[in-house]
């Protein structure tokens, strides 16, 4: 039989192409691909960086206390840190489940540990309106996965001038953050990271596909969460699941893979915590599984 003729032109695009294409348009490959969070540099030649703090902000106390523990861990290390928490956890799965203490006294809080302990802070944002008025505090801006599309939120984030770390949606592929990117640059946005926290696998469960980091290297330094990856969403009725105990294996696996910070949600109670207890990462363990993703990222590093 004779081949059939396609009644219109049809084309297949490759989206690594695509990203290759549009990474190598314009200016974009003259610059370092480096992403600054106040005194902290992530991307091409800089060392394995750690953001990691607390799911939400359970009280000031808690936090300047957390992030005192963290920065003494990375110091002796010499691993960069930037504090992270939550002032409004406004995707939490019940309505009952406890938020934070909302945005003006959360970057209260923030600036206070910024300004105390001198290290650089980020914490998401959920409306535009959000955006100014945390940019004024705030390092860095984190859009989370499930808004990582919301054009409005982007360009709200990229206005403040401030690094922006986008978190993959769970439902989209690594190639498809070449959007999320351009958005960004639009806006105006020049130093920004793109985080890869797990794909849906089905109901309740996250894979990862750990090429997802070199691919989305290509546009923007990458962050791996390793601590989000390993939630169960919605498994647990009123809250999210998890498994904890694979927290070290990914992380491992993410920086082995390439990434250029990890990403982990850290708390000295973890099964007391106040949002995410069944994967956030015990504080007490973080000195161990830092000298050993950081014995790993040296030989990514330097072969």
């Amino acid at each position: 039989m004779g081949s059939t003729a396609l009644p219109c032109p049809f084309v297949l695009i490759d989206s690594a192409s695509r990203v290759h294409a549009w990474s190598h348009s314009g200016n974009v490959m003259n610059e370092p691909r480096r992403a600054a969070i106040g005194t902290v540099s992530i991307g091409e030649g800089k060392p394995l960086a750690l953001i990691a703090g607390p799911c939400v902000i359970e009280s000031r106390e808690h936090t300047l206390r957390l992030a005192e523990a963290i920065k003494r861990i990375c110091a002796a290390r010499r691993v960069p840190l930037v504090f992270k928490a939550s002032f409004d956890k406004a995707n939490r799965t019940s309505a009952a489940s406890f938020r934070g203490p909302g945005l003006e006294k959360g970057l209260a809080i923030l600036g206070e540990v910024r300004r105390a302990l001198e290290i650089p802070v980020l914490s998401d944002i959920h409306e535009p309106t959000q955006a100014q008025v945390a940019g004024e505090v705030l390092d860095c801006l984190q859009i989370p996965a499930f808004l990582c599309r919301q054009t409005d939120l982007l360009l709200a984030a990229a206005a403040t001038g401030r690094c922006v770390n986008v978190k993959k949606g769970q439902f989209m592929a690594p190639e498809e953050m070449v959007n999320v990117a351009a958005k960004l640059r639009e806006g105006g946005c020049r130093e920004f990271l793109l985080t890869e926290r797990g794909t849906f696998f089905g109901y309740h469960r996250l894979v990862n596909d750990f090429t997802a980091l070199p691919r989305m290297q290509i546009l923007a330094p990458t962050v791996f969460d390793a601590t989000h990856s390993c939630q169960r969403p919605g498994a647990a009725g009123n809250m999210s699941g998890g498994d904890r105990q694979f927290v070290g294996t990914l992380a491992l696996a993410g920086v082995a893979a390439g990434a250029d910070a990890l990403f982990m949600e850290v708390h000295d109670d973890p099964d007391r915590a106040l949002s995410d207890p069944a994967t956030v990462f015990p504080l007490d363990r973080l000195d161990d599984l830092l000298d050993r993703v950081s014995r790993v990222a040296a030989i990514v590093r330097n072969g």
